[in-house]
């Protein structure tokens, strides 16, 4: 049986913690390297905060950004670039009665600039545009890593942070060494350039971003993001696209069957109560009247 959900998560700091068996080791309060195990499929969607590496030791996790699909493996490994909104697909692997089992790394800006300062490494930006996905094989190094943290997941409450700011450190290095490409990709923004904010604004509508996270797509800093928005919409960010996601729910209203709470998410709110008011101040009726006077 697979599951999904309608609402977009922010990870690593909304992780679900529904899965079968699942170990997170902390780190200043966060995840930053969670262990998950289960046999049944999930579809769901989630917005990345932090960096991503993903390692699947068994069964299949596919991942859709924009037109592209990624899929990894057992035994492979997928870097994928923070502050970007992804799909994804888990399912089992039938040879190990469809177990998943796959561990997610979260790299925050801080342990990346510590690893660069460790390593001495200066950042150098390729020519080329760098794709903010990529899948490669994990190596014999890798898979020994993987093992070495055994004795940190059989007590994870017990393991000092600095040890696991080392194991960071170690796992960013034989990462590295696997792969040429992957520290340009660490460096590399998503946008060097300015990108056009109409463009930004329209495929983060229903995704659950922050200001800092649209000006840091946009290429722009916070203040010169509302500056430019302003001075294109003639009005503030966040007025927009509440506006933007409150007229979407209204179609979804109409032209759909979901549950309140469904549409709630699906348009981009994380708080139905607060969805029910702004609705109602814009409409003049509650989510729940409106759709009985316009469909019936």
């Amino acid at each position: 049986m697979k599951t999904r959900s309608n609402r977009m998560m922010k990870v690593p700091r909304e992780l679900p913690d529904n899965l079968a068996r699942k170990v997170s080791l902390m780190l200043d309060g966060m995840s930053v390297i969670e262990f998950s195990y289960h046999t049944e499929g999930r579809k769901g969607s989630y917005f990345l905060k932090d960096h991503l590496l993903l390692i699947v030791r068994s069964g299949v996790y596919t991942l859709r950004f924009g037109e592209r699909t990624y899929t990894v493996r057992s035994n492979e490994l997928m870097f994928i670039h923070k502050s970007i909104a992804v799909e994804f697909d888990k399912k089992g692997d039938p040879d190990y009665d469809y177990a998943i089992d796959y561990m997610m790394v979260f790299l925050n800006d801080k342990i990346v600039d510590e690893f660069f300062e460790f390593a001495a490494i200066k950042p150098i930006y390729p020519v080329d545009d760098m794709i903010p996905v990529t899948v490669f094989p994990t190596n014999e190094r890798i898979k020994s890593y993987i093992e070495s943290l055994r004795p940190y997941i059989q007590n994870p409450k017990d393991v000092n942070e600095g040890l696991i700011r080392v194991k960071l450190m170690e796992l960013l290095f034989h990462v590295a060494d696997s792969n040429e490409r992957f520290l340009y990709q660490l460096m590399q923004p998503i946008n060097k350039d300015r990108g056009s904010i109409a463009k930004i604004m329209e495929e983060n509508i229903t995704n659950p971003v922050s200001l800092n996270d649209l000006a840091f797509l946009s290429g722009r800093s916070l203040a010169t993001f509302k500056r430019d928005f302003q001075a294109i919409y003639h009005t503030s960010p966040l007025k927009w696209i509440r506006n933007r996601r409150l007229d979407k729910a209204k179609e979804m209203l109409v032209e759909t069957n979901l549950t309140i709470t469904d549409i709630c998410f699906s348009s981009g709110f994380e708080n139905i109560a607060h969805f029910s008011k702004v609705f109602k101040d814009k409409f003049g009726t509650p989510p729940s009247e409106f759709r009985q006077r316009e469909k019936y």
